[in-house]
């Protein structure tokens, strides 16, 4: 049996695999080794275990955010031994799930925008470029963290359309006290600042909610896909990805550019026209990378 698992800072989704077979699939909460303690982490692990205990489970493929770093790597490792009680663990960033569930073993330049965000170009192997993450509070930018920030920010700062602030005020009854609680002494606060999006999907046809969300993609592309210095813009020169054209395998192919993550999923339509905006050609967009890593452990 082999257990699979996508874990973002919001939700792990789960699937265990019996010579290619599903055999079971579940979700529970997600974390990030970086922001998210032990304790918290082996207790969602052990929930998994929980769920798949009847199953002989032989190894683990984990895919999940904050996981490029070795000490990361390792610290999720160990707490999957300790739970589990099984050696062969192997813990890869969610950066190379997505690529793994958009194309296999082709290349391509991946982008995740979930909570959080990031981008990497994918050789059909290996990772071998990635933008630097930064974390929700100063990097992050498309994700559903840096849309709910812009949210509660023009909010609070009364400029969001009165009719808006009106179905924001039904929906949160949010006070600037217990709102500066939640983020700065609160557990998982971006998490916290990512539900605000909710308000955006529901309000997805409101030309301030457009305009919005556009902006934070924008933001996005423009650091993630490295612009021409001094100019603002993306350069064409770089293959429509933030790496220098020279030596990205896909080269020019801007049609090898997918997306995953909720973000990506739902806001679509203004994602796409934006990256139309850039010439820049999306091949896929998943919700989730789970039913593309279902076909890749298939195929091996």
């Amino acid at each position: 049996m082999t257990l699979i698992c996508d874990c973002g800072s919001t939700k792990a989704e789960w699937v265990v695999l019996n010579d290619g077979n599903v055999v079971k699939r579940f979700i529970t909460n997600g974390f990030n080794p970086n922001f998210t303690d032990g304790e918290t982490i082996k207790s969602i692990i052990s929930e998994a275990k929980d769920v798949v205990d009847n199953e002989e489970v032989s190894r683990v493929f984990f895919y999940g955010s904050g996981c490029g770093s070795e000490a990361n790597k390792i610290k999720v490792s160990m707490l999957f031994a300790m739970v589990f009680k099984i050696n062969d663990i192997e813990v890869f960033p969610d950066t190379l799930g997505a690529c793994h569930a958009l194309f296999g073993n082709n290349p391509g330049i991946a982008c995740i925008l979930g909570t959080g965000s990031n981008a990497c170009v994918y050789d059909g192997e290996k990772i071998t470029e990635t933008v630097a993450s930064l974390g929700f509070m100063i990097g992050d930018e498309g994700s559903g963290c840096h849309i709910g920030k812009r949210i509660v920010h023009d909010y609070f700062l009364g400029l969001m359309p009165e009719d808006l602030r009106k179905k924001f005020d039904e929906k949160y009854h949010l006070d600037r006290e217990t709102f500066l609680k939640r983020v700065y002494q609160g557990e998982q606060p971006s998490r916290f600042l990512a539900e605000f999006t909710k308000f955006a999907a529901e309000n997805v046809d409101n030309q301030y909610i457009k305009i919005i969300v556009g902006d934070c993609f924008e933001q996005f592309l423009n650091s993630s896909f490295r612009p021409t210095v001094g100019s603002g813009e993306i350069s064409d020169k770089q293959n429509s990805c933030s790496f220098d054209g020279s030596t990205t395998p896909i080269g020019s192919a801007r049609n090898y550019v997918g997306f995953v993550g909720s973000i990506a999923f739902i806001f679509q339509d203004i994602l796409l026209q934006h990256l139309a905006n850039h010439n820049i050609k999306c091949s896929k967009i998943l919700k989730n990378p789970m039913d593309g890593l279902i076909e890749y452990y298939k195929s091996l």
